[in-house]
């Protein structure tokens, strides 16, 4: 699986909207996390349209997190901006027509990806702290060593 700069731009601007106690501009945002202003304009566009963040313009206006923090997966921002978490060769795992233990392995790993993105909230990224479950999985020091 590849994060693209754009999902991965996109989960910092959340973070830090969820952090935020006001509004905040576009440029601060990308200003404050390094994302070219424009890149920034259409992952900000996606996740207005997609429900996770909200827009005002004017005087105050900005952006800000539409619902609480704690109820945003990392899951939920990437499918924002990316579409579905998992795709072999352009189809999902189990709209493929394959069979037996190769189409078992591209579901397991679409689970497991799920299963990381989804459990864990904006509101954990912005507490710098990982579901317990998910922190497990990083203890191994064999996850931090390219292969």
């Amino acid at each position: 699986m590849r994060i693209s700069a754009r999902a991965e731009y996109a989960v910092r601007a959340c973070v830090l909207l969820a952090r935020a106690t006001e509004r905040l501009a576009s440029p601060t945002i990308a200003s404050d996390e390094g994302i070219p202003a424009k890149f920034l304009e259409g992952i900000l566009t996606s996740l207005v349209r997609a429900g996770i963040v909200s827009s005002r313009r004017g005087a105050g206006g900005g952006y800000e997190l539409a619902r609480p923090a704690a109820e945003v997966t990392v899951a939920d921002v990437i499918r924002a901006v990316d579409g579905p978490l998992v795709f072999v060769r352009d189809q999902r795992p189990s709209d493929m027509a394959e069979e037996g233990a190769l189409l078992q392995l591209w579901v397991a790993l679409r689970a497991n990806v799920r299963s990381v993105l989804e459990g864990t909230s904006l509101a954990d990224l912005a507490d710098d702290r990982l579901p317990a479950d998910v922190a497990a999985l990083t203890e191994d020091p064999a996850a931090w060593q390219s292969p």
